[in-house]
């Protein structure tokens, strides 16, 4: 599972704050971007593959997680513990490509694993909490974040994707999001030389 959502962990409070502020930083962040951006054709249209494909495994992973209910193992969930996480780190990547600036890219490095490598331990111990061994077991399997090659394959009921629950989390809140930063990295592209 990758974000919880009304669950407070009673774990390290390190991460509690990281949770909490890694949106509004995230928009911070992509404000400076825009700001320093200097886009170019080529680097727009390779931008937006890498963050078409993260929209498209956030909006693959949103279907199969049942937050604070069910352990998600399949879907995206058989290949890493975090496809939300690996979206969202896709979609940044590309936003980075598109903006024809390589220290931007260190910058977003540096940002995602400061931001999101607490928030992906701390939500792991509170998994491991809420499922006791059926996580420890799914967590020796299948990585933290950089995906597998084959997938896992739980002994618990599978479940397949569920559309609603796209609708549910509000997933298609990344997409409008893409479509606006996208849609302000053209406009500086081609109108604010």
């Amino acid at each position: 599972m990758s974000v919880l959502l009304g669950v407070q962990p009673i774990l390290p409070r390190g991460g509690t704050w990281i949770q909490r502020w890694r949106v509004p930083l995230g928009f911070l962040c992509a404000a400076l971007f825009l700001l320093f951006a200097r886009p170019r054709p080529a680097t727009l249209i390779a931008g937006a593959a890498v963050s078409v494909l993260g929209l498209l495994i956030r909006a693959w992973a949103s279907g199969h997680i049942r937050k604070n209910d069910t352990l998600a193992t399949t879907g995206p969930y058989a290949y890493t513990r975090n496809p939300l996480y690996l979206g969202s780190f896709l979609l940044g990547l590309g936003f980075t490509i598109g903006s024809g600036r390589w220290v931007l890219g260190l910058l977003f490095a540096a940002l995602f694993l400061g931001i999101y490598l607490p928030v992906m331990r701390v939500e792991s111990a509170t998994l491991a909490q809420l499922f006791g061994e059926s996580f420890q077991d799914y967590a020796r399997a299948v990585p933290l974040f950089v995906p597998r090659m084959t997938a896992y394959r739980a002994n618990e009921p599978k479940t397949g994707f569920d559309g609603s629950l796209y609708m549910r989390y509000r997933e298609y809140r990344a997409a409008l999001g893409l479509l606006i930063a996208w849609g302000l990295l053209v406009f500086k592209a081609y109108y604010l030389r």
